[in-house]
């Protein structure tokens, strides 16, 4: 029975073959955030709009469909803040429920602008003075990639 399951399989054009393989696997959302640091070693940190319950945060967002996480990381810092980033560096992947992050750790160059609506505010903060309003989760994972990263 298992061979002529198997046959007919192969049988159906790729493309089908894609699709029901697709949906038969659980959805996930993708994203990167970055650990951005100035000369000072002070870490970028956003104040946004849309975050619930804590706005401060590590900036980021979605991949595109086909987009690198690279890319990703690289035109999201430059749609918020007009940075560009120098050197990004997987750190971390973190899975939470149905949603994988990606943690870079990266130099920005150039002068900060707030260019996205999604943005209120920024700052560059120091590792022992992160800002109140970040969630523990992002002010753990900041401290344990700078620790990791010696500074």
């Amino acid at each position: 029975m298992i061979r002529i399951i198997a046959k007919l399989w192969r049988l159906l054009p790729y493309q089908i073959r894609l699709k029901v393989i697709r949906l038969s696997q659980p959805k996930f959302t993708v994203s990167v955030v970055a650990i951005v640091l100035n000369n000072k070693n002070e870490v970028l940190i956003l104040d946004h709009f849309i975050r619930p319950g804590s706005s401060w945060g590590l900036p980021g967002g979605f991949i595109k469909a086909g987009e690198s996480p690279t890319a990703a990381i690289k035109r999201e810092i430059f749609e918020e803040t007009a940075l560009e980033l120098t050197d990004p560096e997987l750190v971390r992947i973190r899975v939470v429920r149905k949603h994988i992050e990606m943690l870079f750790f990266a130099g920005g160059s150039g002068n900060v602008a707030l260019k996205s609506s999604e943005i209120r505010d920024y700052g560059w903060y120091s590792k022992g003075e992160l800002p109140v309003g970040m969630s523990d989760t992002q002010r753990k994972l900041v401290l344990d990639t700078l620790a990791e990263m010696s500074i």
